[in-house]
């Protein structure tokens, strides 16, 4: 921990950055409850929009522009708060009282929300005061620090940062936005109670002397020794610094002392955590494995656990998916590559198992996996970014993405179109070939740059995020569990809501409203991206019929009513479709554009 004084962990928060973290706050709530038609904005006749609370004496109103996909472009300085004469200054907090009953908050989850949204609003105001960093500087940065250099987080999330759990200093050293380096701490683990799985050519003793180095290995051997122990009847395990401090030093407390579980202290790596949170990147040496980890911190509308019975089977997975992306042509054309996680390895508590229902948090507190890095893959002169920085837009409006264009060279169509090459191809084979899908949001996937294009991308977090929906996809045994039933009339939405509606509906906002390309330029390059696709493989004709990308409208599904309705356990990942909110429908942006 850093010797933060009791002043210094707050002093982020002031009456100025406040307030713009609020503005920008209530711009994201009006624009995307909205777009889920929670709430219903009125035209006036000046051209303003009004949204008015539930008891009618709160008035919003702003100016706005209506973009494809029933995207709300909200122009963030234009929107005032108005009780009977009087102009009121915009409190988020307030904003979810005064509509609590139209965004269907009830007494359980209200409180909660709140925080997240406090949360959400002190780590925006953070990023505030840290200084400003330019969209064409931070285009041609490390992969690091355009990592860090993220402001906004997950697009369509409201309360996207919440992160219950990390007390202000914890959130100065563990936030990816504060870039501190971490170094994380290591536990050896009875080998009878738990479980260490490895890809193909790769063992346990061979990984762990990777990561760890001689020295450090010989240090924790020496210390196993003191206490009478033998290292080799241990599995050696790495934990998230807040997750040793603040549950297992407390919650695994008997383990700890009938040396079932032994801490080793910190390893000697620095480590930079990502987006995700509880993923970091080896700044020590940047060739080594990400290290995912267990947080027990609420974090958009899950626990980010790791569990220990998943972990298992996490290798095969991996094996398996990335033996299908070497084996096919089409992905080989595309460039596309995956971060396989290589091993994982998972602590077993007897009681909490035998006590704790399925998906509890207690059986999320202590685990690990080792993530292939990405940096080995780039050949000279390429960089890496990842894809959430698309939608970046730094403090004087500058696009992150227009920056990129303008690096390249190429017109914004052609960039557009190459970067749809390398990313919407991929998931257009692995869904109509294999009925596989992905959950490529930008946090996800990772960009190759060569000049400021896309040359090719990676997707990650594999095991936990990829489904097969075709039943007649052949899987190994110990690959089933990635295997839903999903009704057929929703395979499509794996691309319309993860693809359409949430990243390129605010990739076109953004590139419309600055001017770079307009909309049918957007939407029309997006469709000749699927339309080339399907007439290059005529074998799945009939599958392009079935599941159409070029039908009239989709069905709109709604995340942030998943999280106002239960913000601690969003989705039963077992029925990935169970908790759907899908109100109405959209009309298909490409639908016009489809080749008769």
């Amino acid at each position: 921990m850093h010797n933060h004084t009791p002043r210094d962990v707050v002093a982020h928060l002031t009456p100025e950055l406040w307030s713009r973290a609020n503005r920008s706050l209530v711009r994201k709530a009006l624009a995307e409850f909205s777009h889920e038609r929670l709430l219903a904005p009125r035209r006036q006749e000046s051209g303003e929009y009004t949204v008015t609370s539930d008891d009618g004496t709160v008035e919003y109103r702003f100016t706005a522009r209506l973009l494809t996909l029933d995207h709300w472009w909200i122009d963030p300085d234009s929107i005032t708060r108005h009780r009977g004469g009087a102009q009121l200054p915009l409190d988020a907090l307030d904003l979810f009282i005064e509509l609590r009953e139209t965004l269907h908050l009830d007494q359980e989850v209200l409180p909660v929300y709140l925080e997240e949204i406090s949360s959400t609003l002190a780590s925006s105001a953070f990023k505030l005061s840290q200084p400003p960093v330019g969209s064409a500087e931070l285009a041609k940065a490390p992969f690091q620090r355009i990592e860090a250099g993220m402001t906004e987080g997950h697009p369509c999330f409201v309360a996207n940062n919440g992160r219950l759990g990390f007390g202000a200093p914890e959130y100065l050293t563990y936030a990816p936005e504060a870039a501190d380096g971490v170094r994380l701490i290591w536990l050896a683990a009875r080998r009878d109670r738990s479980t260490f799985s490895v890809g193909a050519d790769l063992d346990y003793d061979e990984l762990i002397r990777s990561e760890l180095g001689e020295a450090t290995l010989e240090r924790f051997t020496a210390t196993m020794a003191e206490l009478g122990l033998d290292l080799g009847d241990f599995h050696l395990m790495p934990v998230h610094p807040w997750q040793w401090w603040n549950k297992l030093s407390v919650t695994f407390a008997a383990e700890v002392a009938q040396r079932n579980i032994v801490c080793l202290g910190h390893g000697d790596d620095t480590y930079l955590p990502q987006q995700s949170i509880r993923t970091f990147f080896n700044t020590s040496d940047p060739s080594k494995h990400y290290v995912k980890t267990a947080l027990s911190v609420l974090n958009m509308g899950f626990v980010r656990g790791l569990s220990a019975e998943y972990m298992k089977a996490t290798p095969a997975i991996n094996d398996w998916l990335a033996a299908l992306v070497a084996e096919d042509e089409v992905l080989q054309r595309t460039g596309l590559a995956v971060l396989r996680e290589r091993a994982a390895v998972g602590y077993h508590h007897r009681q909490y198992a035998a006590t704790s229902a399925k998906g509890s948090p207690y059986l999320k507190m202590l685990a690990a996996l080792w993530r292939e890095s990405p940096v080995p893959k780039l050949a000279p002169g390429q960089r890496l970014a990842t894809m959430a920085s698309l939608l970046h837009v730094d403090r004087g409006g500058g696009s992150f993405t227009a920056a990129l264009i303008e690096e390249s060279g190429l017109d914004a169509a052609t960039w557009l179109r190459r970067y749809l090459d390398a990313y919407l191809t991929p998931l257009l084979h692995c869904f109509y070939a294999y009925g596989l899908v992905f959950m490529p949001h930008g946090e996800n996937v990772i960009l190759v740059l060569d000049g400021g294009a896309v040359q090719r991308v990676i997707f990650k977090d594999i095991a936990e995020e990829i489904v097969v929906m075709d039943p007649d996809t052949p899987l190994p045994p110990e690959v089933e569990r990635i295997r839903a039933r999903v009704p057929e009339e929703l395979w499509t939405l794996s691309l319309f809501t993860d693809v359409f509606d949430c990243f390129l509906r605010f990739l076109n906002g953004i590139l419309s409203v600055n001017g770079t390309l307009d909309e049918d330029t957007f939407w029309s390059t997006v469709a000749d991206c699927v339309a080339e696709y399907q007439s290059a493989h005529p074998h799945l004709a009939e599958r392009f019929k079935r599941y159409d990308l070029f039908c009239g409208e989709f069905a709109l599904s709604c995340l942030n009513r998943l999280q106002l309705r239960d913000n601690r356990r969003m989705v039963d990942l077992q029925d990935p479709t169970g908790a759907l909110q899908l109100v109405g429908t959209v009309k298909n942006p490409i639908a016009r554009f489809a080749r008769t």
